[in-house]
């Protein structure tokens, strides 16, 4: 934190400033007000900058975690919000003990760029009545509520709302492709609170503010309702992971030398959602924007992520009075301008014409964030990716038949490379043998014409599971009772285990037909045909 104090202390300033407005709608967007926003961006983000695992992550109340918020708020209150906060940070310290970090990674880029799709619409669709200036209906499902916004907006219209609101959104939209440095979410929403101010317009403003962060305190923990709040805080942890793992590695990836540490991170985070809910705080994630304006300010430690959240509580103290008087449509602008801003349409162009499969995953995972809850989509786009990927690797598995041939070890003579070739075939396994490919091979090796012997070469054979290994044994006594010997080769010093715990191939080892090479299972097969009378000696 010593090396560029000054670069760095500029970053913050910089990320700051974006970060106000963007802390006081979603805080608002929440239902808890602007209050917990500021107190969230303040205290989470000082102590995930301090305690994480990317010196150049920027935390905070996050669009992605005001979704998840919205229905809590509505079924619990503020008191359910605090306390699910509280229970997210145990299970994310949890994690970050059982280093779960690593395992992040893991999810497909199609299931993250639906997530965040569906996120921006969601995002977008709760600031409807704000946009439009009527007061939020009642009820969890977002478009409904934004729907029922538009019909009462249309009932009794008042157009200084939605002008200001779009005013705000085009300024910082336009703005940011021509000057991207230029932080046009605060020039945007202090230009239109002059406007407001001057002109007398009749505009909901955010109110008063507390001036300072309140005492810490405990007061809204129920022990009655932990039970019932389990659910939803397993929700906001894996949200919280996955969103803050994500932008951490967007900042490794915009930076040249730094790296996360993934399991510091869940830990840093997990603190940050312990301690903000005692100030009044909603839970908080690694915030990708804020992030990406910090890498690209020139932050090169946590002084800018830090600084930014001293900053934040500066203006907590002194400028609370001007800070009451923004608009609300305003806010509702710099929250629709961010979830424009969020959906990267080159990405998801890209992505759609990759396979058929990447774009299913990616539009199911987008409409289930929309529709269902966001943890649920990302459990079935992770799932329908699973199913995919599987039938991939599947297709991939081959059962190939290798011809016997003459420059293999063995004096054979003419005649005998014929009735070889007549009386034993050999054939190659390539891929994975487990569950997904079992059927398949089944099918294939059981069309295996009359002959004498079968030599099965394995050592392609990459992995092996339960189901592989029963399948092989099933292929095996089915070709045994056609009266066909079966020979196994190569096989893998790790895949002995599954086939002698299953009794696959303890009988066939016991009478010598498990051998290490081809070569030498072809001699073997060669000296049964011999004492069978199928081959004749020279």
């Amino acid at each position: 934190m010593g090396r560029h104090p000054r670069r760095d202390l500029l970053a913050g300033l910089t990320v700051a400033i974006v970060a106000l407005p963007l802390a006081l709608g979603f805080g608002i967007s929440s239902g808890l007000g602007a209050e917990a926003g500021l107190a969230t961006a303040v205290v989470a983000g000082a102590l995930a900058a301090v305690f994480g695992g990317s010196g150049l992550q920027v935390s905070g109340p996050t669009g992605a975690m005001t979704v998840v918020l919205v229905p809590i708020m509505h079924a619990h209150g503020a008191p359910g919000v605090l306390t699910v906060g509280v229970l997210a940070g145990l299970m994310l310290v949890a994690l970050a003990i059982g280093r779960a970090g690593r395992y992040m990674a893991l999810v497909p880029a199609p299931v993250v760029e639906g997530f965040t799709i569906g996120i921006a619409c969601v995002i977008g669709l709760q600031q409807i009545p704000g946009a439009l200036g009527v007061p939020a209906p009642e009820g969890d499902k977002v478009t409904g509520i934004a729907w029922q916004a538009v019909l009462d907006f249309a009932a009794e219209p008042r157009w200084w709302p939605p002008a200001v609101a779009v005013g705000v959104a085009a300024l910082m939209l336009v703005g940011a492709r021509r000057w991207p440095t230029v932080p046009f979410s605060l020039l945007a929403v202090a230009a239109a609170t002059v406007v407001a101010e001057l002109a007398g317009l009749p505009l909901a403003r955010i109110g008063a503010l507390p001036a300072g962060l309140p005492a810490p305190s405990l007061s809204f923990l129920d022990p009655g309702a932990l039970g019932s709040l389990l659910a939803p805080a397993v929700a906001v942890a894996a949200l919280a992971a996955l969103e803050s793992l994500l932008s951490a590695a967007v900042a490794d990836g915009m930076s040249v030398s730094h790296r996360h540490d993934p399991d510091r991170e869940l830990f840093g985070q997990g603190l940050a959602n312990l301690v903000a809910p005692l100030f009044g705080g909603v839970p908080a994630t690694g915030a990708i924007a804020r992030t990406a304006v910090n890498v690209r300010a020139g932050a090169s430690s946590r002084l800018a992520a830090l600084a930014h959240a001293g900053i934040l509580a500066v203006i907590i103290y002194a400028a609370s009075g001007l800070v009451a008087r923004i608009p609300l449509a305003a806010l509702a602008g710099v929250l629709l301008a961010t979830a424009v801003r969020m959906v990267e349409a080159g990405s998801v162009r890209a992505m759609v014409r990759s396979t058929r499969g990447d774009a299913v995953v990616l539009g199911l995972t987008a409409v289930a964030t929309l529709a269902l809850d966001l943890v649920q989509a990302v459990i079935l786009g992770l799932l329908v990716a699973g199913a995919l990927a599987l039938r991939a690797i599947a297709r991939d598995v081959r059962l190939d038949a290798m011809p016997i041939r003459p420059d293999l070890p063995g004096d054979h003579t003419e005649a005998e490379h014929d009735l070889l070739a007549e009386h034993i075939v050999a054939y190659r396994l390539d891929g994975p043998l487990f569950f997904a490919a079992a059927h398949r091979f089944l099918l294939e090796l059981s069309e295996v014409a009359a002959v004498s012997v079968v030599i099965l070469r394995m050592s392609r054979v990459t992995t092996i599971d339960a189901s592989g290994a029963l399948v092989l044994g099933d292929a095996i006594e089915r070709l045994e009772r056609r009266g066909i010997t079966v020979y196994v080769s190569g096989i893998r010093d790790g895949h002995h285990r599954p086939l002698h715990a299953l009794g696959v191939i303890a009988r066939l080892d016991a009478e010598g037909r498990v051998l290490a090479t081809t070569p030498e299972a072809i001699e073997a097969a060669r000296d049964r045909l011999r004492r069978d009378g199928v081959l004749t000696r020279p």
